[in-house]
């Protein structure tokens, strides 16, 4: 078998057992790797009536054919389990520690059961090893990574969680590669690697990749990686964080719990402002030719030290925009604490901005939070509270539940504040900006998502996919097809394992070429977007068997019914029902967004039928 090491490891923390098992080539057809085949993993191996945080969730790691290869942006792994926010749970990351992964002979871990006491996992192509934790734990993530490699090799890889996970925070991030600050950050599956008292996973290797033409690939990625490197010049110059400038001028940027449609600070918080100030260099990932990492250093003033891993876009908008901080050097301490404490930063700044409007309409008072006024703008508070968070300590305790939580307790009209999709915190941008946004928010299965559609691709266009150019961003017409499409097309990136950033700079032909080469297979395009329809459904269908529908694909009161009062969105409001009724028509979903027993047989997934709720459903709508 070529592009894969054939086998996953297996991990019992109850029993304290470990084991190969090989993986069959057949089933790798089907879903290749990452997400794809997490959800195969998931979906047989957990109940309807799993508890997230139970010894019975399934924990899972897995690569894709072409990590460890020189394919560009090839270096990222798949976090997937059962989210403790109640539904299907997928996060990745980049950096090195799915590469090193791959070179100690496994594609994936499955970690199921939970240990009495803390543990990490030691594993090499020699052995594996569950070692005794007591001693790291309660430690940060960027502390416990230089003891780790003491402890295993210098050359070691760790993938630890933090005070935030240790503590159960339904906002905690599965974290790698130490002060690079890589992040596996939503979905709250940090959580559930604490749950299981697992603290890290450290991992060394050097087994060659095997490569079915090695020296074609080669030649391969040498023709299409200029083109790739002139379609991404402008992430390799700024980083994501180049994108707070452009996102602010078309109103896609949040403000002030997504209330306003100005504000005239965004400059002190971009991208262009990091490269003058704080900015010492860029971080690549493994086999990544954009390096659109930024690494910082903050060596003087109240927020310091600070140095490593730089905020990146959503980091700027959800601890800057969204609670009107200005300060870029307090941001990135925000940042630091983050990953430090293992937390995903989107739903923490969303979590923050809600506190402080609940705090100004007097739903929480000083009583509430130790006597500190949240106050908008206020940089010591926000930092205040992400401290709070990861170490689950005053208001950070109710915080660290997540918005939709935290609002249920605090009750009185907070729910119409309280911004999410599926318990998941909004990502930082708005869809009334742009219109895929509102379908791809409402029925990505993790919840309120930017990376299962590209929003990108709306505005400049995918030709494989049938749209040689982009599609008006506030014009409704054709995006719920458009969405379905461009969520295939990521589900291929997601299970391949290869960043959604090349996706501007690559055709699907080269990630035909990419894939046949390592593998040595003869697939098509129309084959891989199939793969990734089938996942798309298969994570879709997990999520039925719990109990969602129609009446799940939502989104938040305020970004359907309450425009923007100034900026580039105008005030525009998203058509969400009518796009749902196309997006479901492409989909072959009826009109409950069940998928239909002829879809799931043209994905070879019947044996999900017997899960679908019987028939006929009453008629769903959008809760009022």
């Amino acid at each position: 078998m070529f592009g894969y090491m054939g086998k996953v490891l297996r991990v019992d923390l109850t029993a304290r057992r470990t084991w190969g098992e090989p993986l069959s080539e057949a089933l790798l057809r089907q879903y290749l790797g990452g997400a794809g085949l997490g959800a195969w993993y998931l979906y047989r191996e957990t109940r309807h009536d799993t508890d997230p945080l139970s010894p019975d969730n399934l924990l899972i790691f897995l690569t894709g054919p072409l990590v460890g290869t020189k394919v560009p942006t090839s270096g990222r792994h798949a976090v997937i389990a059962k989210s403790p926010l109640g539904q299907w749970g997928e996060s990745d990351s980049g950096g090195t520690w799915g590469q090193m992964l791959k070179r100690t002979g496994y594609d994936g871990i499955l970690v199921c059961g939970a240990s009495d006491a803390p543990v990490y996992l030691w594993v090499t192509a020699e052995r594996v090893e569950i070692r005794p934790a007591q001693h790291l734990w309660g430690m940060d993530t960027y502390d416990v990574d230089p003891l780790l490699k003491a402890e295993t090799a210098p050359r070691a890889v760790v993938l630890a969680i933090g005070p935030a996970g240790e503590r159960l925070a339904r906002l905690a991030a599965v974290m790698n590669d130490g002060h690079d600050g890589r992040a596996a950050g939503r979905a709250g599956l940090g959580a559930v690697m604490g749950s299981k008292r697992l603290k890290a996973i450290v991992v060394f290797g050097t087994s060659p990749m095997p490569i079915a033409h090695p020296e074609a690939l080669l030649q391969a990625v040498k023709r299409t990686a200029p083109v790739i490197n002139e379609r991404t010049r402008s992430r390799r110059d700024f980083g994501t964080a180049g994108g707070v400038l452009p996102a602010a001028a078309i109103g896609d940027a949040p403000i002030k719990n997504w209330t306003l449609g100005t504000w005239d600070r965004f400059e002190k918080i971009s991208g262009q402002r990091m490269a003058e100030t704080i900015l010492e260099g860029k971080y690549f990932c493994a086999a990544c030719t954009i390096g659109c990492g930024r690494e910082v250093e903050v060596a003087s003033g109240p927020y310091a030290p600070v140095k490593g891993a730089g905020p990146e876009y959503e980091t700027l908008v959800s601890l800057g925009s969204m609670c009107l901080v200005d300060d870029l050097e307090a941001v990135a301490l925000g940042n630091e604490l983050c990953n430090r404490y293992g937390l995903d930063t989107i739903s923490t700044g969303g979590v923050i901005a809600f506190a402080l409007e609940a705090f100004e309409r007097g739903l929480l008072t000083a009583a509430d939070t130790g006597g500190l006024a949240l106050t908008w703008g206020d940089p010591r508070v926000m930092l205040t509270l992400v401290r709070q968070i990861g170490l689950r300590e005053g208001i950070g305790k109710l915080l660290g539940e997540g918005v939709r939580e935290a609002a249920r307790q605090i009750g009185r009209g907070a729910e119409e504040f309280a911004l999410h999709v599926r318990g998941l915190e909004l990502a930082q941008h708005d869809p009334r900006s742009m219109n895929s946004l509102a379908v791809a928010y409402a029925t990505y299965p993790r919840g309120a998502c930017h990376r299962g559609c590209s929003h990108y691709l709306e505005r400049h266009g995918v030709a494989d996919l049938g749209y040689e150019k982009g599609l008006p961003r506030q014009d409704p017409a054709g995006k719920g097809r458009m969405v379905a499409r461009i969520q295939d097309y990521a589900g291929l990136f997601n299970s391949l394992k290869v960043c959604q950033f090349i996706m501007s700079g690559t055709l699907g032909q080269d990630l035909v070429r990419y894939l046949t080469l390592t593998t040595g297979w003869d697939v098509t395009l129309e084959e891989l977007l199939t793969i990734g329809e089938r996942a798309s459904n298969l994570k879709r269908m997990y999520n039925i068997r719990l109990g969602q529908s129609r009446r799940d694909d939502v989104l938040p009161r305020r970004i359907l019914e309450e425009p923007l009062p100034d900026g580039g969105a105008g005030h525009y409001l998203p058509p969400l029902e009518a796009m749902l009724e196309e997006y479901y028509a492409t989909r072959g979903w009826d009109a409950n967004g069940l998928p239909t027993p002829e879809t799931l047989r043209r994905l070879s997934l019947e044996w999900t039928i017997p899960d679908l709720p019987p028939s006929p459903l009453p008629s769903l709508s959008r809760p009022g």
